[in-house]
């Protein structure tokens, strides 16, 4: 595909070496880490607001129009997004602009792996990461009334039994915010610790390509 083609179906055009990641915000503190870790110099992060999780409808053309609004000065770009509840429709985005995107249903899953998350099937789990213990409040105590309306508490946690804290670091401070997140919902505490591997085996491989 000339550069002329990928600008108009809003890809970033060839020629520079450098790659473009459009990232949830929700993910910005890992791929930023590892993109320091391993000198990923050439990498541009772009990172779209995590709450759009909250409209999952509004990612896919949210994604398209930050591909777009930056398209030119770019070998490839790479969407740090797994389906996110858009039903599909970002994969079909990325399949027509023949961009790569994380695969799996979710962050959690690829965070702990699909094959591990699928062979857990816990549908009784409520899972946080690093970013969501660090805004707990902002993106489920608040949106969700429970500090104006705490008895909602059981209505949209009865049927869950425990939280699962998929931890990225090894941060006691967040750990223990994961924890009280739990007692504040009424769940079990549990600790997974999954690391930065996901990003450091995607990030690199974007890069040689």
């Amino acid at each position: 595909m000339t550069d002329r083609a990928r600008t108009q179906e809003g890809l970033p055009a060839t020629g520079s070496g450098r790659i473009l990641i459009v990232a949830c915000g929700a993910l910005a503190h890992e791929i930023l880490a590892i993109k320091a870790a391993n000198g990923l110099d050439h990498i541009d992060l772009h990172c779209l607001p995590a709450i759009l999780h909250n409209r999952p409808d509004r990612i896919s053309p949210a994604v398209e129009a930050a591909l777009a609004e930056r398209a030119g000065g770019y070998d490839g770009a790479f969407v740090a997004y797994a389906d996110c509840g858009t039903g599909g429709a970002l994969a079909a985005l990325c399949e027509r602009l023949g961009v790569e995107m994380i695969e799996g249903p979710h962050c959690y899953a690829f965070f702990e792996g699909q094959d591990a998350f699928a062979r857990r099937d816990e549908i009784d789990a409520f899972y946080l990461t690093d970013f969501l213990a660090r805004q707990f409040d902002a993106f489920v105590t608040r949106p969700l009334g429970l500090d104006r309306h705490p008895e909602l508490r059981d209505m949209y946690f009865g049927h869950y039994r425990r939280l699962v804290y998929l931890a990225q670091t090894n941060d006691m401070d967040l750990t223990d915010k994961a924890r009280a997140a739990a007692a504040a919902l009424g769940l079990a505490f549990e600790r997974r610790y999954t690391g930065l591997e996901p990003f450091a085996e995607v990030l690199p491989r974007q890069s040689e390509g």
